[in-house]
């Protein structure tokens, strides 16, 4: 790579930026047209501009790898490619190993903490050597917050637990899995976004917490990453009073230079979150905010809002004197050795052979391991779920749940036992109350958690008070929960003693079938040949 400082200052300034793109090839395949921008611009920005890095989102893992090949022929230097795969690769890109959320191995700690640790470290590692096989090459994980606040709507289940020493344990060894391969990691959301209970993709969270409790349980984490060599933190979108009352931590120079570099001695990249979310929109301008960034002790600009405007008012910063370029010239050696890591290490290009790479076995059997291990399940075992009886399936969001399809568990394995599948999205539960509540035996499964952009963790008073009717109908023959552990909590004190249950923290296929195998053995001994016959009743 040639040297950062005979680029022209706009090129310099773009190696800084990454961008976010579709990980399928072709532009009618893009979901989310305000924030993945077309191939003829995207490409502009890589040949033309010299952005220097590219955050990955959808697709599948042959389509992903084929579009990191074509992201890195339109580079004129070498691509940082990221994804956030923080419960694996195929929680991104289907094809791939999807672990269930960290959550659940904070569960199997509880009881024994080395070996959640090796299975965090064996997750860590297949993480890394699949992003690899994809021509990935940033881990946007592990998330460091403690999540500590059970109405946190977007940390949730993708924190590794809520005690400080449980998190610190399971961060280090996850850092440690991966970097048995060439891939950078990244901790997140510095200073901690657990104790919240607002999502800051919408609006600005506040942590009130005071210095002592700062440093007692938010910062235990991070300094664990540090200390196993993370090579990336990430900020979070949230204002700390106790070291900066009117900044937010992303452009806070309190936060990222005097804490984050000075008291806890970190010298890899601080990247920024996505700049274009809702928690720090009314801060300043789009284009103001980058060079605030920078300001503050950022290094890496993480999906602006329009490139080409904070490349030229960076650009304008650094020409008048508002940034150094000293400064900037610290970020892009922090990028540079962070690439040549990447470079020296492995090749740019994906695995020729995907199938020997994705989805081994040992891999797929770790994910299925923490799933069964952190299960619970109470109730009088084995359901009995006779024919006729009513599969209704509630979920967050009927649009957009990758894990559910005809042929998954949840909906495969009660339609082999006679069971009317109700597909219903939980908006519409208010809607449908009076047929939910008409006496027809019911298996309820749950799908649960928080998620970015939804703005609640848990379940509303409509949505609960139908559920207590439900439950004390008396038609409920057993309940199924993937997801949140809180909500679990909320259920318990309303099940009757002898109602059957399962929990995984883990959504997917496999999670599913390991919970309701325990809840109907007969379930999945009458799959084996059975033709597809389910349909599908949308409420």
């Amino acid at each position: 790579m040639p040297d950062f400082r005979q680029l022209p200052l706009p090129e310099q300034v773009a190696q800084l930026i990454v961008v976010r793109a579709s990980g399928q090839l072709f532009d009618r395949q893009i979901r989310y047209p305000q924030w993945e921008p077309p191939a003829a611009i995207l490409r502009h920005w890589l040949s033309d501009l010299n952005v220097g890095g590219v955050i990955l989102l959808g697709g599948s893992a042959t389509e992903v790898a084929c579009r990191t090949q074509q992201l890195q022929s339109w580079a004129r230097l070498p691509l940082a490619i990221a994804a956030d795969i923080e419960e694996g690769v195929g929680q991104r890109f289907p094809g791939a190993t999807w672990f269930p959320p960290p959550m659940a191995i904070a569960a199997i700690a509880r009881r024994d903490l080395p070996h959640a640790c090796a299975l965090c470290e064996q997750m860590g590692a297949t993480t890394a050597r699949e992003a690899l096989a994809l021509g990935i090459h940033w881990i946007l994980g592990p998330v460091a917050d403690v999540n500590n606040n059970p109405d946190n709507p977007v940390i949730n289940v993708r924190a590794f637990g809520e005690a400080a020493a449980t998190v610190t344990s399971l961060v280090a060894a996850f850092i440690r899995g991966a970097q048995q391969y060439p891939v950078l990691t990244c901790a997140k959301h510095f200073p901690g976004h657990g104790d919240t209970a607002v999502d800051s993709h919408l609006t600005l969270p506040t942590v009130t917490a005071g210095p002592e409790r700062l440093a007692q349980v938010e910062l235990p984490p991070f300094q664990s990453a540090i200390a196993a060599g993370v090579d990336s933190i990430m900020s979070a979108h949230l204002l700390v009073p106790a070291w900066d009352a009117e900044c937010p931590a992303t452009v806070s120079p309190a936060v990222l230079t005097e804490q984050l570099r000075r008291q806890l001695g970190f010298t890899g990249l601080a990247v920024t979150d996505a700049l274009i979310m809702g928690a720090i929109a009314d801060i300043a301008p789009p284009e103001e905010l980058p060079v605030l960034a920078l300001e503050a002790g950022a290094d890496i600009l993480l999906m602006p809002a329009d490139p080409v405007a904070a490349i030229a008012a960076v650009c304008r910063a650094v020409e008048s004197g508002r940034i150094a370029r000293d400064r900037l010239y610290c970020s892009l050696e922090r990028l540079w050795h962070a690439k040549q890591r990447i470079l020296t290490g492995a090749s740019l290009e994906p695995a020729t052979d995907l199938t020997a790479e994705l989805a081994r076995p040992e891999a797929v059997a770790a994910a299925r391991a923490i799933d069964a291990a952190a299960m619970q399940f109470g109730g009088s075992l084995p359901a009995s779920l006779p024919p006729g009886t009513r599969n209704l399936v509630i979920v967050d969001d009927l649009l957009n749940s990758p894990f559910l399809d005809r042929h998954v568990p949840a909906i495969a394995f009660p339609e082999q036992l006679g069971c009317n599948l109700h597909l219903l999205p939980r908006h519409q539960l208010a809607d449908c109350r009076d047929r939910l509540c008409d006496g027809t035996p019911t298996f309820l499964q749950l799908f649960a958690r928080g998620n970015p952009f939804r703005g609640a963790a848990g379940l509303d008073r409509t949505t609960r008070t139908i559920l207590q009717t439900l439950i004390a109908s008396g038609t409920l023959q057993a309940i199924a929960v993937y997801g949140s552990p809180y909500l679990l909590d909320w259920l318990h004190p309303h099940l009757p003693p002898e109602l059957p249950w399962t929990f995984t923290y883990g959504q997917t296929p496999d999670a599913q079938e390991i919970a309701i195998a325990r809840l109907c053995p007969s379930a999945g001994e009458k799959m084996s040949g059975s033709p597809d016959t389910t349909t599908a009743v949308f409420l």
